[in-house]
């Protein structure tokens, strides 16, 4: 039986060449967390959601079909990102300066106009762009937009 109650944005989903290596990168590098993983005939997938998200759960699911393994199959680029929002700016800081140790980092820190805010990217192992933000202030704008007013 199922909670929902509206139709509602529930996922992403990305192909990659070795689901291993892109659970590591996305544990590592940023705040999700494995929530389940699925084997069958075809191959394997994981999803991966921010730790504990309970009333609005939002899903990348990463999917590795058998007959794909080992190929680069980023398609989140060269723009074409994923976005996450971190609190503060030293965060976009300390995680560009991870993904430069691990090669993997896009685009360097640097501040951008309104709404943009602080950002770097990086390249996760299918080659998808991953953007990292302070103050982009998508998560704060969209709450106050549908905020109860009482």
């Amino acid at each position: 039986m199922s909670d929902l109650t509206q139709a509602r944005w529930t996922h992403v989903a990305l192909p990659t060449g070795d689901l291993d290596k892109a659970i590591e990168f996305y544990t590592s590098l940023t705040p999700l967390v494995v929530v389940e993983r699925f084997r069958d005939a075809d191959g394997e997938s994981a999803w991966l959601s921010n730790d504990k998200q309970v009333e609005t759960p939002m899903v990348l699911v990463l999917v590795s079909f058998n007959k794909d393994k080992g190929g680069q199959l980023g398609l989140l680029t060269p723009f074409a990102h994923i976005g996450i929002e971190v609190p503060e700016r030293t965060d976009v800081d300390g995680i560009a300066e991870q993904a430069r140790e691990l090669g993997c980092l896009h685009w360097e820190p640097r501040d951008m106009p309104d709404p943009v805010g602080y950002i770097c990217a990086l390249k996760d192992p299918d080659g998808n762009v991953i953007e990292i933000s302070h103050n982009q202030q998508v998560f704060n704008t969209v709450r106050k937009l549908w905020a109860d007013p009482s």
